[in-house]
């Protein structure tokens, strides 16, 4: 037996499984699987069943309209993130120690507020067409054509811009992780630059390229700013419209469960592909590849291909509202912004610390238990992730209107008071939301340091008389804390950024950063949008900046 093993042995002896511990994360699993538990158990057992009605008359255009997003924006954001990352990994050419960094800035920009800054600068009125017809004297939009701007072809454009970076920092980092050994063999058997990207640093990177490119497609299944802004009907809309339009909960279930089914087969079809791919640095000394210089045109033409996605993704949508922003300098002192940004920080903020210490809790709670199923529930409540927003609201306010429905009226029945509703009536519901949908991120970072922990270090606390809780607080926190403080910090700004889960979950007359956005520029209002988006941005680039800061 090697003296891991018995290390890992002994620490199972003497930190005993069982207890609240283990219970407790049990609960917490089964707390973040019951809403996707509970959607698709309302669309089996609908009160009203309109699937015949869905499938002869909707349904067909949502899933169709969700189908071309998927892979038209996974096609272009693994075309546009593999291609940038490669050529940042392996050449030199101007301005490139920027762009390395500056690629990443899109994913501080969410998708739905770069859709509202394209149109409010290509749309009839803006100044693109304006300008173009004071240039070339037309009177009108019958004088000439110009690319219709809401339509699914500019949806997948303002998606792809915002989320190729998903990508591009995986496939990055797989390509720096490559072996330089091997690119100089390529080399000498009289492979050029592209043969040496098509035979040999794809096909290794092609596991990274995989992973990014299903994030890509399940964000896109899960955006609803976007997609309502530009009129293209899909299946998260479509639960929208079904529940709120035709007010019938079974029906937005059902669909639900169908971008379930979809986000599930998209993991499924993402670990089938990576299952059989493994690749072994046989070295015992890892040698990076040097990157070649680009001189002269070839240098700035890869300037041109990196700089393009960073200028749409980042330059342009920041540009446009920061245009509004300093326009209407007035609306930053508006009691309504405030009020959102205050809800913003109290209901993001507790929901990032719950989130964060459920995570903590439940992985040292399967630590300490040495029974399999907390170890099966595990990896189980990291589906949550990929459920969209739509889905989990769905999943979450039906029971919790039905709880919250008989809590009332039991209070009622033995006390004579009214409590009113408490679960949904309140951010109750948000914050349950948030921590459900973004539990993976706590649980794998408090996972992922955890294990770093040698066992031999709360081995020997409990040898000292320390119980399990002093164990957790005196020796693994101080060695975990700035993982659990970035996990901290990433789910509160996914909090901040979440618009579909809110839109449907918040109590009435609350209003978030997010969801102040989104009626405003619904409203064509963009002057009064402008300063909530730049506050949703400024919170993103702090996290872009600690996830720059993570893989330097």
């Amino acid at each position: 037996m090697s003296e891991a093993t018995t290390i890992s042995a002994g620490a199972r002896r003497v930190l005993p499984g069982g207890g609240l511990w283990s219970i407790g994360a049990a609960v917490i699993a089964i707390v973040v699987m019951a809403p996707i538990v509970s959607v698709l158990v309302i669309a089996l057992t609908p009160k009203e069943n309109i699937w015949p009605h869905l499938i002869a008359t909707t349904l067909p255009r949502y899933l169709g309209n969700t189908a071309i997003l998927m892979l038209a924006v996974g096609m272009l954001s693994g075309m546009v993130g593999t291609g940038s990352a490669w050529l940042i990994a392996r050449y030199r050419f101007p301005f490139s120690r920027w762009l390395e960094w500056l690629l990443l800035l899109p994913l501080a920009i969410p998708a739905y507020i770069g859709a509202y800054a394209l149109v409010d600068l290509l749309e009839y009125a803006g100044p693109v067409q304006t300008g173009l017809r004071q240039v070339m004297g037309w009177q009108n939009a019958r004088d000439y054509w110009f690319p219709e701007i809401r339509s699914i072809g500019a949806a997948i454009v303002v998606l792809t811009a915002a989320l190729y970076p998903y990508v591009y920092l995986l496939s990055r980092a797989a390509f720096r992780e490559q072996s330089g050994a091997s690119e100089e063999v390529a080399r000498s058997l009289g492979a050029g630059a592209w043969s040496r990207f098509w035979r040999v640093g794809l096909p290794l990177a092609r596991p990274a390229i995989a992973a990014g490119v299903a994030i890509v497609m399940m964000e896109t299944v899960n955006d609803f700013g976007t997609v309502d802004y530009f009129a293209v009907q899909t299946l998260t809309t479509g639960i929208f419209s079904v529940w709120l339009e035709s007010n019938n909960a079974g029906g937005a279930a059902q669909i639900a469960s169908v971008v379930l089914v979809l986000v599930i087969l998209l993991v499924t079809l993402e670990k089938f592909g990576r299952r059989r791919l493994r690749f072994f640095n046989m070295s015992g000394r890892h040698r990076a590849v040097p990157r070649q210089p680009l001189p002269g045109l070839k240098g700035w033409l890869a300037f041109l291909a990196c700089a393009l996605p960073f200028a749409i993704g980042f330059v342009l949508p920041a540009t446009v509202i920061g245009s509004h922003a300093l326009a209407n300098a007035e609306r930053w002192a508006d009691p309504e912004l405030m009020g959102a940004l205050w809800n913003t920080l109290v209901v993001c903020g507790i929901a990032a610390g719950v989130t964060v210490l459920a995570g903590v809790f439940m992985v040292y709670g399967v630590r300490l238990s040495g029974r399999s199923l907390p170890r099966i529930l595990l990896p189980l409540t990291t589906i949550g992730y990929a459920a969209p927003g739509a889905v989990l609201g769905v999943g979450i306010l039906i029971p919790l209107a039905t709880l919250d429905h008989g809590l009332a009226d039991g209070v009622e029945a033995l006390t004579g008071v009214d409590i009113g509703l408490v679960l949904t009536g309140s951010a109750f519901a948000l914050v349950l939301a948030y921590t459900v949908r973004f539990f993976a991120i706590a649980q794998g970072a408090a996972d992922a340091a955890m294990g770093r922990v040698s066992p031999s270090l709360p081995m020997a606390a409990r040898s000292l008389g320390r119980t399990q809780g002093q164990v957790l607080g005196q020796v693994y926190y101080p060695l975990i804390r700035a993982s659990v403080g970035s996990a901290l910090l990433l789910v509160f700004v996914d909090c901040v950024k979440e618009l579909p889960a809110t839109l449907l979950l918040r109590p009435f007359n609350y209003d978030t950063l997010a969801t102040r956005v989104h009626e405003q520029a619904s409203l064509e209002n963009l002057g009064d949008a402008a300063p909530a988006a730049i506050l949703v941005i400024g919170v993103g680039l702090a996290a872009v900046g600690l996830l720059a800061r993570a893989n330097r």
